[in-house]
């Protein structure tokens, strides 16, 4: 078979992958609006002489803000392109690292963190670049979107170790002034390399059967009924699954490095577990993503679930500081592609020309699954004082996720839309 060359500047192309790694780069920058507010957490507390509960709040306000601007930045990619909202992110990381170091209360923390950092900072380095992703991609799109999402718990994994050291060296006010000018100086002329439109040629050809197996996935979809659904059926039933999931999700990412104070090992070594399970979430959104381009978008979810589900009960059982890593670690193996797959199967499902509005919306609802899960988890620390309750009800929120998850495979099955490697073996 003869392989046709691709397009300078199509899909799949070296212009393709560079702006890949460029949306990477970004990602992992504007999620320092987010991860921040973890590892400052005990800080916030004692600087303002309030409860964990209420120290929370800022992590929450962050995660709405990050939630609901998913919705309207993925809106405004597909009308003007995504480099319009990474530049906006841009401006509001900047501004609200600088107005946040200068909060003199928590609420006005908070705002700075809601508002600026979360609206318009970090969600324009989130739906809309998972959603651009996925339509410079034909063949790799799974792993593709991988990549770029990785930029999510990259910047986790980064954040924290370089914002502990900081903080300890010269005060979390001055770390933030810091990186308010760092965002800007990086973050615009990274954007600029995306103004380039998405090509409109044909999507590139599969070249082996397993290939073709993927890019089925994409074709014979009934827009109109995906599923043997409703579009807003099924958006529904993604949206409750995204809360419940990452409800779970949230709790030992929020206050790990709480629980290691309480736990007497020191916020030192919770910000470490911090970064190994962030660290070990981006191996788990590659291998997802090789993953679903095998088997897709649902199985890929389900197996997260579960595995999610295992792991987070385990932390029911380990209070050690050598079994707290290793629990950490294996969190965070476990559930790095869970969110992906929601992109994923909102490309699957839906129509190309929605993708930043649809993908938006989804993610919108797993970071208010994030704040509502940070948020709660302190509040049950508040009134139980242990996080025993708190890890319960994540597990119970993350069984939900689940059962929604195997509808939607019976769905799949049993309403005649057999996945596509079903219908191949």
């Amino acid at each position: 078979m003869t392989v046709q060359p691709k397009p300078a500047g199509g899909i799949e192309s070296p212009y393709a992958w560079t702006r890949l790694f460029v949306s990477l780069l970004l990602m992992t920058i504007g999620g320092s609006g987010v991860y921040t507010v973890s590892v400052v957490l005990p800080r916030i507390q004692t600087e303002f002489g309030v409860a964990r509960g209420d120290a929370s709040l800022p992590y929450s306000a962050a995660m709405i803000g990050f939630g609901l601007g998913a919705v309207f930045m993925g809106r405004l990619a597909d009308r003007f392109g995504v480099m319009a909202p990474v530049l906006i992110g841009a401006l509001g990381l900047g501004s609200g690292f600088f107005l946040a170091g200068a909060a003199g209360s928590l609420w006005q923390f908070s705002l700075a963190q809601g508002v600026l950092m979360g609206f318009l900072g970090s969600a324009a380095t989130f739906a809309p670049l998972a959603a651009d992703t996925s339509k410079w991609f034909s063949r790799h799109r799974g792993i593709a979107v991988a990549i770029c999402m990785s930029g999510n718990y990259l910047a986790g994994a980064v954040w924290s170790q370089v914002l502990r050291y900081y903080f300890d060296a010269v005060g979390w006010r001055a770390t933030y002034f810091g990186m308010g000018v760092f965002c800007l100086a990086t973050m615009i002329p990274l954007a600029l390399v995306l103004r380039r439109a998405t090509p409109v040629q044909p999507e590139a050809a599969p070249e082996s059967a397993a290939a073709a197996a993927s890019a089925a996935r994409y074709r014979h979809v009934d827009h109109a009924r995906p599923l043997g659904l409703s579009p807003a059926v099924l958006m529904t039933l993604l949206c409750v699954a995204g809360v419940s999931c990452c409800l779970a999700m949230s709790m030992p990412q929020v206050h790990i490095v709480a629980y290691c104070g309480d736990l007497g090992f020191g916020a030192a070594r919770g910000a470490e577990m911090l970064s190994l399970m962030l660290g070990m979430g981006i191996v788990s959104r590659l291998v997802s993503g090789w993953i679903s381009d095998h088997i897709g978008g649902l199985r890929t979810l389900l197996l997260g679930s579960v595995l999610q589900g295992v792991a987070l009960l385990m932390f029911l059982f380990t209070d050690g500081l050598a079994s707290l890593y290793v629990v950490a670690g294996m969190f965070g193996l476990f559930q790095g592609g869970i969110v992906p797959s929601y992109a994923l199967i909102i490309r699957e499902h839906f129509s190309p020309a929605e993708a930043g509005a649809r993908v938006g919306t989804v993610l919108m609802c797993t970071l208010l699954g994030m704040a509502l899960g940070g948020w709660l988890c302190g509040v049950i620390f508040d009134w139980t004082g242990s996080y025993r309750m708190a890890f319960l009800n994540g597990t119970a929120w993350n069984l939900l996720n689940v059962g929604i998850v195997v509808f939607l495979l019976w769905r799949a099955r049993g309403g005649g839309r057999t996945l596509p490697m079903a219908r191949a073996a």
